[in-house]
């Protein structure tokens, strides 16, 4: 089993946080890979919980935003990280895809953990 975790932490893993556009068998799903990640909808959060307070709570749990949401662009720019985002460019596919989509790029997302960028966009190539 393969977990990724932060680089200079002491076995600290990176978690995400899938926003409410995208499935929430996402984080069950990538769970080896990701433990501890959650979809909004298992924190509580209402379903239209602003991008505002999704933000704020991913940043006081040291979390990753993954989102098809374009507005967590703007709110990167606006505020900085913490947290980082993964926003998922042109996200109209099935779970499955998505899934293997972020499996692909689980290094570069664990990579932008520790990395000056706030952001990652990911394109579906195919």
């Amino acid at each position: 089993m393969l977990t990724l975790h932060r680089r200079g932490g002491s076995g600290s893993r990176v978690e995400l946080l899938f926003d409410a556009n995208l499935s929430p068998k996402l984080a069950g799903r990538l769970a080896e890979l990701f433990p501890g990640s959650a979809h909004v909808f298992d924190t509580g959060l209402a379903r239209f919980t602003t991008d505002g307070a999704i933000w704020e709570y991913a940043r006081i749990n040291a979390l990753v935003i993954v989102t098809a949401d374009s507005d967590f662009l703007d709110l990167a720019k606006e505020r900085g990280a913490p947290p980082k985002v993964v926003r998922l460019e042109n996200c109209n596919y099935k779970t499955a895809r998505v899934e293997a989509l972020l499996r692909r790029n689980a290094v570069r997302i664990a990579e932008l953990e520790h990395s000056e960028r706030p952001v990652l966009v990911i394109r579906n190539r195919g």
